[in-house]
Order: structure tokens, then C-alpha cells, then sequence
């Protein structure tokens, strides 16, 4: 019968990771929560990281296992399985750690606010340098101050605010109300790019109303994160730039009626076509050949990467668009 349900997809290659991430739920200033890790077929399987547990600790905890469905797919099945006492839903990153009062400030502005979606900041490290807080998003955007200590803010129209710049919104800092977490989900086929993205977006639009509190909930972990262990030179980087253009197609579709909204959308469309092209042509330097296949289906899909493509070719992006951004 506990409040929160949180949610941790678990994949990892490295033991302790969990257990550690364990550690900071179970640290929480507020204790009312259950947990659900989804097993997602993780090399280190999640009940070796539970045996350091005392029973107590693992009563509270349930494992479910599957076959490997990627991190969408992971916390689908999580959210397909919160129990019906559950009131809110917390996610965390198998590698990453919450502070200990994020579920106790979750519940108390949630409650107090009548919110049914949450962020707290991301602690800020040099490791992360693009994750901001909500203090200085406060300072760029402006919003609606609800408290100053700590600051906790609403924006009239947040969507739109996201599309410039996401790197304020973490899963990891996420909190979600009964009627949120009963309808909407990842769309799982976006592994390796930008389902977190779409699933924010769906979530804020579907939201009746969204609190963003300054105060860091959760600190960015240095396990095994797939995003981050993708660069142009990994074989996985032309899929996992398709995926984000698949993703960014979609958004353009949510905000079909929105001109300025769908301009900052094809800014990053055609980042992605860029990027992939770019570490295609890095490919064949190498003399190594170029995923024909995938580029085929991507051009059929959106034309416009023919276009790019001979763009690229007379020269007119420089070096610099190679470089990945948040």
C-alpha cells in the first residue's frame, strides 16, 4: 500500500551499480514507496545485486524479467505493472543516485500544488556540464515562482520551452501523478536516442499541472549509459541518429499547428542529418563501408537527406556540425 512506485530498468555489465543506486532509495527521507526493477535481460542479473540486501530491504523490492526490449521498453513494463495503491510513480537510472529528500519534496509540492508532474534538478557535475537547474532556467524563461525555499516554478507553456533545450529535464528527476502513468508511455522502438523526449513532451501537454523544483533530487551516475558510450565513430551512431530524426518527426507532428515550435524541431532534424552523413563519409575515409542499408531506408523515409547529402558534398557545413549536442 505505498505511495510511490519507483521504476528502474536495469541493464548493466558492471556489479554494484544497482546496489548502489538501491542504497539511495532506501537512504530516502520519505519511505513510503515499493520498488520495481525490470530485469532487461542485464548481464549482471539484478537478484545477484539484491543479495547484500537484509529482508526487510527486499520484501519492499519486485524483479521482473524480459527479454531485452532496450530502456523504453523496460519502464513500460515497470509502468504496466505499479500496483493499484500506488499514488505517483518515480523513475531512476540504474547507474544514477537520488539526494534524500526527493521523494519527500515530490510528495510535499506535488500535494500542496495539486501537480501530477514533477522534475527536481540534476545535481550539476563536470561530468554533465549541459544539465542545468531549474534556478537558471527561472533566469532564461521566466515562469511562475511558487516557492522560493526551495525555488519550485510553473511554466505557462513548458512544451515549447523543451523544444529549445532539454537538458533541464531528467527521468531520473521525474515524478508522475495516477493519470499520467496510467495512460502514457515510452515509445520503446527509439532505443538509443530520444524516447525520454517524446515521453516528457506527452506527459507535459497531458498534465494538468507541471512543478519544476531547484532543488537537486538526483546525481548523475557514471555506470554503463548507452547514450553517452555512442559517439560518431561507433556502429551503433547512424541508427541512433535515425532513431532521434524518427523521434523529432514525431514531435513535428504534436506541434503540426505551431510555426515556431516546428522551426526549432527542423533545426534539429537537419542536425541529425548531418551528423549521420558526417560519420558516414567517416566511414569511407576509413575504408570501411558505409551502412547503405539503413541510409536507404532513412532517404525513403525523409528526402530531404538526399538533399543534405549533396550539400554536404559541395562543402556548405562546416566541421563543427559533426559534434554532438544535448
Amino acid at each position: 500500500m505505498a505511495t510511490f512506485t519507483v521504476i528502474i530498468p536495469f541493464y548493466q555489465r558492471e556489479a554494484g551499480i544497482l546496489r548502489r543506486a538501491l542504497d539511495s532509495i532506501f537512504s530516502q527521507t520519505l519511505q513510503d514507496f515499493d520498488v520495481l526493477v525490470v530485469d532487461d535481460e542485464s548481464p549482471v542479473p539484478a537478484e545477484n545485486e539484491l543479495e547484500p540486501l537484509d529482508a526487510n530491504a527486499r520484501s519492499r523490492i519486485t524483479v521482473l524479467k524480459q527479454a531485452n526490449a532496450g530502456p523504453g521498453g523496460a519502464r513500460n513494463t515497470g509502468l504496466d505493472n505499479v500496483p493499484a495503491s500506488t499514488r505517483l510513480v518515480a523513475f531512476l537510472d540504474s547507474d544514477d543516485l537520488w539526494l534524500p529528500d526527493h521523494l519527500n519534496n515530490a510528495q510535499e509540492f506535488m500535494t500542496r500544488f495539486d501537480g501530477d508532474c514533477y522534475w527536481d534538478s540534476m545535481q550539476a557535475s563536470s561530468e554533465f556540464y549541459y544539465h542545468f537547474g531549474m534556478a537558471e532556467l527561472e533566469a532564461k524563461e521566466g515562469g511562475k515562482r511558487l516557492s522560493d525555499a526551495p525555488l519550485v516554478i510553473e511554466m505557462p507553456d513548458l512544451a515549447s520551452v523543451m523544444l529549445k533545450n532539454w537538458s533541464f529535464l531528467h527521468l531520473s528527476c521525474m515524478v508522475l501523478g495516477r493519470d499520467l502513468f496510467e495512460k502514457i508511455r515510452f515509445d520503446a522502438a527509439l532505443r538509443l536516442a530520444a524516447e525520454d523526449v517524446l515521453f516528457f513532451c506527452d506527459c507535459i501537454m497531458a498534465s494538468k499541472r507541471t512543478l519544476l523544483c531547484d532543488e537537486a533530487g538526483a546525481v548523475r551516475g557514471l555506470g554503463l549509459n548507452i547514450f553517452h558510450s555512442i559517439d560518431n565513430q561507433s556502429p551503433q551512431f547512424l541508427r541512433q541518429q535515425f532513431n532521434t530524426w524518427e523521434a523529432l518527426d514525431r514531435l513535428e507532428q504534436r506541434f503540426s499547428r505551431r510555426p515556431e515550435d516546428v522551426a526549432s524541431i527542423t533545426l534539429y532534424k537537419d542536425r541529425a542529418r548531418q551528423q549521420a552523413l558526417w560519420s558516414q563519409a567517416g566511414r569511407v575515409r576509413k575504408r570501411a563501408a558505409p551502412d547503405i542499408g539503413l541510409l536507404a531506408r532513412w532517404a525513403w523515409r525523409d528526402p530531404r537527406l538526399l538533399r543534405t547529402l549533396v550539400e554536404l558534398g559541395a562543402g556548405k557545413f562546416p566541421r563543427t556540425n559533426r559534434q554532438s549536442s544535448p
